[in-house]
């Protein structure tokens, strides 16, 4: 075999071969990203991925407003099953709007020095770089208000319970324009949007304080103003008015709880796997140890499996864990539910002791264990920082402006209009007065 051929074949080839390697190199260093731009590509990424993330939350907050819908139909008598609903159906109508007109402008007014009021401007305007991660790391200036519009629906929807089947629905109606314009966005901006009790180092992650305890002092004003219902505390007794729909009630807590995920879950503000897991974590923990503590107290106060107390405790579980998900362990997430699961049944007794008719029971779950929660924080909080006695003075400095400002809206409505239909509208139900249909097409002779 004459291998001097393949030498100079080899040879021939060789200097060819490099070339095409060498261009080969080239290309591939031309078509491979740089530091900066895969750098960028991340962002871009992270930001979708975050701002997806963000808008899942804000649907399941959304989606609460059918759970509260459902669990105040559910206890209220069937004659007001329209009225309840609908209620419930204009609350978050008024709620958005409003904090579009005003309310964002209110409780993200942007301090120059960390203050108690400040003032963003009218309607919603987007900046320039709203729509990018310049505007936000997270998730786009859109996607903030619908969130935060969101919990300021809520609010309003946590006294729509408490004062259902004697309140006028215009006066209804007014107090929530007001109360989510005015009330709820000042005292919002005190922590979440940067001004004097965020200063103080108070710390409500999620809205134990700012969103339901805020709301369970408008519902109790809403309550002493207006009354209880007739028959509710007759001849020295209290007595339960039946509720329409069990089932319905139950529907609307689950709906409650799913929507928990994204009150709790969204506030990360982004899609941080290991913050967001954690929070849904300590969120569905204390939320059974809330059913489980209302059911047990329950049981051991008046001997009977109470459903109801079921229900409200999972409630009450949820609320008092808003405030710390965050910075509190899975373990003592635990703790915290099953208190307020406690205080929910002993802050109905309370209430029937006092004469205050809650339809819901709004004001056990959401402002007792709202004050509970956020002081929990102090207790059980991660960080240092958090204290007990600064908890317990963001709690009444926002107790006492909710419920002042909410006494003071009812109040005047109360001189200027009234705010309790008749008694005989009332004895004959809402619904065939003031909206002319029923709830239930199946009506029973008595």
């Amino acid at each position: 075999m004459d291998y001097s051929s393949f030498s100079e074949a080899y040879l021939a080839l060789a200097d060819p071969i490099k070339e095409v390697g060498s261009v080969a190199n080239e290309v591939v260093k031309e078509a491979a990203p740089t530091s900066e731009e895969l750098e960028q590509a991340i962002t871009t990424g992270l930001f979708t991925a975050n701002n997806i993330w963000m808008m899942l939350a804000t649907a399941l907050v959304f989606i609460m407003h059918l759970g509260f819908a459902g669990v105040e139909a559910g206890f209220g008598q069937a004659k007001n099953t329209v009225n309840i609903l609908f209620k419930n159906t204009l609350t978050p109508i008024i709620g958005i709007l409003t904090f579009f007109v005003c309310g964002f402008g209110l409780m993200y007014p942007g301090f120059d020095t960390p203050g108690w009021f400040d003032f963003g401007g009218w309607f919603l305007n987007m900046p320039a770089n709203g729509t990018t991660a310049d505007y936000n790391v997270g998730y786009t200036y859109w996607t903030e208000f619908l969130f935060q519009a969101m919990f300021a629906a809520t609010a309003a929807t946590i006294v729509s319970g408490a004062v259902a089947e004697r309140i006028k629905v215009t006066s209804y109606l007014v107090f929530t324009l007001i109360f989510v314009g005015l009330i709820y966005p000042i005292v919002g901006s005190w922590k979440w949007g940067g001004g004097a009790l965020d200063e103080m180092g108070f710390y409500d992650f999620a809205g134990s304080t700012l969103v339901h305890s805020v709301g369970g002092w408008a519902a109790l004003a809403g309550i002493i103003l207006l009354g209880p219902r007739k028959g509710r505390f007759a001849k020295g007794k209290s007595n339960d008015l039946p509720g329409s729909n069990v089932s319905l009630a139950v529907i609307g807590v689950f709906l409650l709880w799913l929507g928990w995920f994204g009150f709790n879950g969204g506030s990360v503000l982004s899609g941080d796997p290991g913050a967001t897991s954690l929070v849904l974590l300590t969120t569905s923990l204390a939320a059974c140890a809330g059913g489980l503590g209302g059911g047990l107290t329950a049981y051991l106060v008046s001997k009977k499996l109470d459903l109801g107390m079921v229900l409200n405790g999972i409630l009450a579980g949820l609320v008092g864990i808003t405030a710390g998900a965050d910075v509190i362990s899975p373990s003592e997430s635990l703790l915290v539910g099953f208190i307020a699961g406690i205080l929910v049944v002993f802050g109905a007794v309370a209430l029937n002791k006092l004469k205050l008719d809650d339809v819901v029971g709004a004001i056990p779950v959401h402002l007792v264990c709202g004050v509970w929660g956020t002081l929990a924080v102090g207790i059980f909080s991660s960080n240092p920082e958090h204290t007990f006695w600064i908890q317990l003075k963001g709690v009444a400095i926002c107790g006492a402006a909710a419920f002042a400002g909410a006494f003071a809206i009812f109040f005047v409505l109360k001189k200027l209009f009234g705010i309790r239909v008749s008694e005989q509208h009332e004895v004959e139900g809402l619904d065939s007065h003031e909206h002319g249909m029923r709830g239930y097409t199946i009506v029973y002779d008595e």
